[in-house]
């Protein structure tokens, strides 16, 4: 006796071509995340090349460039360095109540001019007793949120369930303002007679973007396309527009890194008359650059 059931979006026979697509592109996202967080530590046990560190320290007193901010140093000194990193070498020591200008930041290392016209990097920590010209003890934001608030471009994957069956997608997604973001998914969905691929566009509005926790809402369009097994007898593929809107929270790790979870409404319009209706949630990992 043959059994017929009506094409849902499950992943089936032809599941192992896309699955091993979507892994490279897993392989890839972890690489890259790696990589970001290699540039952002330039605390690297390497020295600085003998001409950038001459240049560091070569500054005359009637330099001209423009500082940001002057600070006067409480502590009995403050080291420079030839480079932002603790492998740098010290080449110059900032005594007490002496006033420096910062110039530049990078992660947690600012660039600071002396008085005397020395130029070189100092670890934040060194930073936090100095004093303003008011006379108030210097405050800094936190550095990693100041990167998280000016992100741009997200890159993320997760993992989650679509109509009961397992559920993996990936997303892109850049910030074009505070509070609204365009993104884009490709996703499959794994099951026992059938299998699913589809992919949306939405528009995502974030009202408190600038909070580590903060929740999102969004639309979108696409397409799905559902692969029945080739075992199902007169089961036929089926590909339709789909729909979909969006309620999720993101919660920003450290670093770079980003949880996201998120709840979503997909609407398939399978003929002019008829739809079908598909609910899924899913938690994952995004970092930003």
């Amino acid at each position: 006796m043959t059994h017929r059931r009506a094409a849902c979006p499950t992943l089936g026979a032809a599941a192992p071509i896309r699955r091993g697509v979507i892994g490279a592109v897993l392989v890839a996202l972890a690489l890259a995340g790696v990589g970001v967080r290699a540039a952002d530590g330039a605390d690297a046990a390497g020295a600085m090349p003998a001409a950038t560190a001459a240049s560091a320290s070569a500054a005359t007193p009637n330099a001209t460039q423009a500082a940001t901010e002057r600070l006067q140093v409480t502590d009995p000194y403050i080291e420079l360095r030839t480079g932002p990193g603790r492998g740098y070498p010290v080449f110059f020591v900032a005594a007490r109540s002496e006033w420096i200008a910062i110039e530049l930041r990078h992660t947690d290392w600012y660039k600071v001019r002396t008085d005397g016209g020395k130029v070189g990097w100092v670890n934040r920590g060194q930073l936090q007793t100095t004093l303003t010209a008011a006379g108030e003890r210097k405050r800094f934001r936190d550095i990693l949120l100041d990167d998280y608030l000016s992100r741009r471009v997200q890159l993320g994957a997760a993992w989650g369930r679509f109509k009961s069956e397992p559920m993996l997608k990936l997303w892109t997604s850049y910030r074009v303002s505070e509070t609204l973001s365009v993104e884009g998914t490709l996703g499959q969905v794994q099951g026992v007679f059938s299998g699913t691929d589809f992919w949306h566009l939405d528009l995502l509005a974030e009202p408190w973007s600038d909070r580590r926790f903060s929740p999102f809402v969004g639309i979108g369009m696409g397409k799905f396309k559902n692969f029945p097994n080739l075992s199902l007898v007169g089961a036929a593929t089926t590909d339709a527009k789909l729909a979909n809107a969006t309620l999720g929270v993101r919660y920003h790790l450290g670093d770079r890194f980003v949880l996201r979870a998120d709840y979503a409404l997909y609407t398939a319009f399978l003929s002019d008359a008829r739809t079908a209706e598909y609910r899924a949630f899913s938690a994952g990992l995004s970092f930003f650059f």
